[in-house]
Formats: structure tokens, sequence, C-alpha cells
């Protein structure tokens, strides 16, 4: 891997799992393989488990490590090439990426949609920026458009729950387990991103996958694509196995809240006997009922515990490719 931009740069996702899973065995067996080099973390907006995750997976791999809460303590960055910089904007990505790359053997950068313009946010501008323009590996901690360290660990989750006939390499026929993704009410317009990346992750795994979601909340066709589609909730979730529940606004009113239904809010009466994730934070009694956030149907805190193991296993495969 260059970059870890996506889920798409992990090339053998089955054997990434599985190695993934490997490393919560015996976390501090490569603990060589970072020293002497530096993680620069970025933070454009706010983090509790990206932040801290990522710190500890490079920690078990022994990099040193550097945070900045870049929008409160950065200058003010442009992207547009050939900008007349006699603005606010003080600092030209050119030159941010170059300098960072000098201090840091690895960037992560954590920078979420504005949900003011479908098209700018698609641009991707800060991720793509550091990308293009820093001479290190650079690691998505959640773009505009996806969240991958949150579904790979995702994808972590499950096959631990329900087991490698889950991984297409492993299990080629028998039962394939049903996985829904629903969407749950919230007060405020949510990104896409987390959605984005479960989706991807869930196309790569031996699931029967779908989504359900109130009419007026379709994500972006170009990600769905022939994911099945069910506007009743209750009906898609009968016979699931897992119910992974977020909120998203509007793709094609971009950013909006169309509706605010208190019916989609996930119940023990509704998921059944079916296991619950959701990437966390989470407004309880809004997206997720109590009584199944407190119950055995969770799998809440072990989502956020695989974050790190997801980290580490990026972090290691784009230490290997460094002299």
């Amino acid at each position: 891997m260059k970059h870890y931009l996506s889920l798409q740069d992990i090339p053998d996702f089955d054997k990434a799992i599985l190695e993934a899973i490997a490393l919560k065995k015996d976390p501090l067996s490569e603990k060589s393989i970072g020293r002497d080099k530096t993680l620069g973390l970025l933070f454009f907006n706010a983090s509790l488990r990206t932040r801290i995750s990522t710190q500890k997976a490079a920690k078990n791999l022994g990099l040193e490590v550097i945070v900045m809460n870049f929008s409160q303590e950065g200058w003010q960055l442009e992207y547009e090439d050939g900008a007349v910089m006699n603005t606010g904007k003080a600092e030209h990505i050119k030159e941010a990426a170059g300098v960072l790359s000098g201090y840091c053997d690895l960037i992560g950068i954590r920078a979420f949609a504005e949900l003011q313009s479908r098209e700018e946010d698609q641009k991707e501008k800060v991720l793509l920026g550091f990308a293009t323009h820093a001479s290190v590996p650079i690691i998505n901690l959640e773009s505009a458009l996806g969240h991958p360290l949150q579904g790979f660990a995702d994808a972590i989750t499950i096959t631990e729950q329900l087991g490698e006939k889950v991984l297409p390499s492993l299990n080629k026929e028998g039962h394939v387990p049903k996985v829904v993704l629903s969407w749950a009410p919230h007060p405020k317009a949510l990104p896409h991103a987390v959605a984005n990346s479960f989706i991807a992750a869930m196309k790569r795994l031996n699931v029967a996958f779908s989504i359900t979601h109130p009419k007026g909340y379709e994500l972006d066709p170009k990600i769905t694509g022939d994911t099945p589609i069910e506007h009743h909730q209750d009906t898609a979730l009968k016979g699931a196995e897992i119910v992974y529940i977020k909120n998203w606004s509007s793709f094609k009113d971009y950013g909006k809240v169309m509706v605010e239904d208190p019916s989609w809010t996930i119940t023990s009466e509704k998921i059944g006997n079916a296991q619950c994730m959701h990437c966390l934070p989470v407004r309880r009694n809004v997206v997720i009922a109590d009584n199944v956030l407190d119950s055995d149907k969770s799998l809440v805190l072990e989502q956020a515990n695989n974050r790190t193991y997801a980290a580490q296993w990026v972090l290691r495969e784009l230490l290997k490719t460094m002299p």
C-alpha cells in the first residue's frame, strides 16, 4: 500500500481481517517495526475512538506520535492551484504537506464532510490534497466520503462474531448470514462516511446484505450499487443476524434532514435475536434504546476495541514498505 485512503487499498481483505484478529493475541510482537519513525495525526474534526485507538496502535508498533488539532491550532489552508492568497487563508496545502512530510514518516488525516455542497465534499480536498502533495503515506482517519478504519474494524467484528464463513475465500458454499444497515433518527445532519465504508466492507464479505431507510434517505447510488433497499424497517430486520445502525443525512437533497421519525429508533423488540452494531458516539434512546445498548446484543464496545487492531494492521503494512 502507498496510502490507506479507502478499503480498496487492502488487496486481500480476507487475509487482512485474519491478520488483524491475530494481532489481538500478541499486539506487541512487532514493536520494533516502527522504531525511530513518527506518525503525525492531524484532526480537522473532533475524535475519541479514532485518536486514541490509532495512538495505541502506533505505540504497539514502537512509533512516536505527534497529534495536532489542526482546525484550532493550524493555519487556514488553501487547496486550489493557482489561488491568489490575498484573503484569510495563510498557507497552501503544498507547503503544509511538504513540511509535515519532513517531520513525519506517516500522516493521518481526519476531515469530515461539510454537508454544504455535494460537489465540494466529493472532491475530498483535504484528504486528497495531502495524498497528492505529501511524500509520505497518508491514512484516512475519516474523510468526507469514507471511514475505512471503521469499516475495517466492523468487518473484523463481524468475522469474530459470525465466524470465518463470512470470508469468501474460506466459504464458497453454505450458510450466508443476513446483515442489515439501518438508518435511525438523529437531531443533526450527519455525513455518509461511515455508512459508505460499511457498505464497501459488506460487499467484500460473504453476507446477505441489505439497507433499510425511509424514502428520501437513499445514499449515493454509485456506492450502494445493486444492494437491496427496503423502506419498511420491520420487514428488513426479519431474520437478521447483525443490524448495523447509523444515521445519515439526505444525499439527493444534500445534507438535509428529511424526516425525524422516532419509530425508526432501534429497540429490543425491533432487533429481535440480532446483534447490534454502531460506530459510536451514539445518542441513547434516539438512535438506539437503552434496552439494546445495555444488553448482550450490543457489540459497540467490541467494535471500538477492534479499531486499534484495524489501525495497527494498516500502520504495519505501510511501515513494511519503508526503508
